[in-house]
């Protein structure tokens, strides 16, 4: 590596944390709060919490699950219920060949997924914009729509805009950008992992003092 490619290096990840500062300055802590509020509530009335996202949202809605499950035992309290809608890959094999990619979440909610209980979408877009296979996140829109026809609440964890899940979410973090505006994939994803934990630690907490 030249001296000036080690320069520019040493920028970049200067920027990068720079930006990361920012992020975690600008963002919405009532949000989050509201979200924890959701959560902490679907426990007390013993109701189970779903997760789903696609890609590397996916593998934080899977983490997610994993740490509300875990993270959260208190000894000699009652455990959360939770769910990752993106862990059974013969399952979601299976739905994509037989009935398409897009029901992949809501055909595994059908029946499942009742009043007061909870779905979290993880999306970076939110549902908006698209690519070569068309829009993006129409599994989470189509899993989001069902949960409002049950009567479940919607909890939305996404960056940009937020797209169609922040527009029907209860409630939601949405990643804000940095002060010159920009966002990115690599940001929302990665602050959507501190928001996750951030919401697990909350959530130990009141389990340990409910």
């Amino acid at each position: 590596m030249t001296l000036a490619m080690a320069d520019d290096t040493l920028n970049f990840v200067d920027l990068y944390l720079t930006e990361t500062a920012q992020i975690a300055q600008a963002t919405n802590r009532g949000d989050l709060a509201k979200i924890i509020e959701i959560i902490f509530q679907a426990y007390q009335d013993d109701k189970t919490i779903y997760t789903c996202g696609n890609g590397g949202s996916a593998a934080n809605a899977s983490h997610l699950a994993c740490d509300i499950a875990k993270f959260t035992w208190v000894e000699g309290k009652r455990r959360f219920k939770v769910v990752s809608l993106c862990d059974n890959a013969s399952l979601i094999s299976a739905l994509t060949n037989d009935v398409g990619f897009g029901r992949i979440f809501v055909e595994q909610l059908r029946g499942r997924l009742t009043r007061g209980d909870v779905l979290i979408g993880l999306s970076v877009h939110g549902g908006s914009g698209e690519d070569k296979a068309g829009p993006w996140s129409q599994n989470l829109v189509a899993a989001t729509d069902h949960a409002r026809e049950v009567g479940a609440k919607v909890i939305g964890l996404v960056g940009y805009d937020g797209g169609a899940l922040a527009q029907s979410a209860d409630a939601c973090a949405i990643v804000p950008a940095t002060r010159s505006g920009h966002t990115s994939t690599p940001h929302v994803e990665g602050f959507h992992e501190v928001y996750h934990h951030l919401i697990c630690q909350r959530l130990l907490e009141l389990v340990r003092t409910s």
